[in-house]
């Protein structure tokens, strides 16, 4: 029988062992090591940021240690297509069986004319994108373009006229991703030509099964929830969660339990695992989605969390674009990573222990920076002298540890 209570450590390891940190390692990743990995973390957010790496590419290396990035790219961009790029989470992976369960999401960006402002209906340039990209295939922004200049006005809405409308388009669904290019620029493509047939033609599901389908997953890949938790997962509305949750616990799909320290009702999976213990080791994107809620974050592992990067530097407490450590089921350290590739280096801008890490902190945490350097191609780690953290660091760096 589930257990009607969990301990703060109990929740904290069954959210852990949901996310793939139970899961064997595979001494060379393969696509059912990535297909393993993506069942657990459901979505992958897209992130811009180089800094480090990717976004989407890092919360498959925290659980499948390093492993050759050309799979993701097959999985989302060759047949068969596994994945395909969405507005799911923010922009995300998401499994492409779930195209038809957007379908409501497209059509209420549809109505309102856009996902973040109000673009004015421009008929004629829609009709005019959607015909050159059917004749000349994926094609990106620029390619499209007419060269009208950028407004300037405002940070982050400086995208010409082509491009807004291309964005547009993809949100409604009357566009797909084909793919991104080597300047991680989208290559717009249409539906039939990207997402697989069999998908396609399946019926459109009500918005409750659309729904019920989100917040079930959303509840497998948490292991256990609040209902704030499930409606972050696929950014949903409280409306469409609260009788979704309601009809997995009638169903016994969810079983309601209290958490130690938890205010809100939380849900238990009925297939959730309840380790004893989570051996895990590893560095976690500010994307990860075991960090990506950030009130889940604080009650789980009693760790404060927000990312920097649009901080003015001056501002900024542990750094730029900083990464949550995991050693056993804890997060015991943060550490602000940039991978300078020129020289070759993972430089470690700074690095902070949590209060009551363990005293081999320092060496689990430099074996695994000397590991990611491995994998992102970098021969050394260099230690700057920021954070309590960063002497050990440098003396083990030094030592080659």
């Amino acid at each position: 029988m589930p257990p009607e209570s969990l301990s703060q450590a109990q929740a904290r390891r069954v959210a852990l062992g949901a996310q793939g940190f139970l899961d064997r390692r595979h001494a060379v990743p393969t696509m059912r090591t990535l297909h393993r990995t993506l069942s657990r973390t459901g979505v992958l957010q897209v992130d811009s940021v180089n800094v480090l790496q990717r976004a989407h590419y890092m919360p498959l290396y925290s659980r499948m240690g390093p492993y050759d990035v050309e799979l993701l790219r097959r999985a989302s961009e060759r047949r068969p297509r596994r994945l395909v790029e969405y507005w799911a989470h923010v922009q995300a992976f998401m499994p492409v069986e779930l195209w038809p369960h957007m379908q409501h999401r497209m059509e209420a960006y549809r109505e309102r004319r856009g996902k973040w402002m109000v673009l004015e209906e421009n008929p004629q340039l829609e009709a005019s994108l959607l015909e050159e990209i059917r004749e000349r295939g994926a094609s990106t922004a620029r390619e499209l373009d007419d060269g009208l200049p950028r407004a300037k006005e405002e940070w982050g809405w400086n995208w010409s006229l082509t491009r807004q409308v291309l964005d547009y388009l993809f949100t409604v669904g009357d566009l797909a991703i084909a793919g991104r290019n080597s300047q991680f620029e989208v290559l717009y493509d249409l539906p039939e030509r990207v997402i697989p047939a069999e998908v396609l033609a399946r019926p459109t599901p009500t918005r409750a099964e659309a729904s019920l389908e989100l917040v079930r997953r959303a509840a497998v890949s948490h292991g256990v929830a609040t209902a704030q938790c499930l409606k972050d997962y696929f950014r949903m509305h409280v409306d469409d969660v609260r009788p979704a949750v309601t009809a997995l616990v009638e169903s016994g799909e969810l079983v309601p339990v209290t958490i130690e320290g938890w205010k809100r009702p939380a849900y238990l999976h009925r297939d959730a695992r309840l380790p004893r213990r989570v051996g895990a080791r590893a560095l976690l994107s500010p994307f990860d989605p075991v960090v990506w809620e950030r009130e889940r974050t604080e009650r789980i592992f009693d760790f404060h969390y927000r990312i920097e990067i649009y901080t003015p530097a001056e501002k900024r407490v542990y750094g730029y674009y900083v990464l949550p450590f995991l050693l056993g089921d804890r997060i015991v350290a943060r550490v602000d990573l940039k991978a300078d590739r020129k020289a070759g280096v993972l430089v470690v801008k700074a690095a902070y222990a949590e209060p009551g890490a363990p005293v081999e902190t320092a060496s689990e945490l430099a074996a695994e920076l000397a590991v990611l350097a491995g994998w992102l191609g970098l021969g050394a780690v260099a230690v700057e002298p920021r954070g309590d953290l960063a002497p050990a660091l440098a003396a083990l760096a030094a030592l080659g540890v």
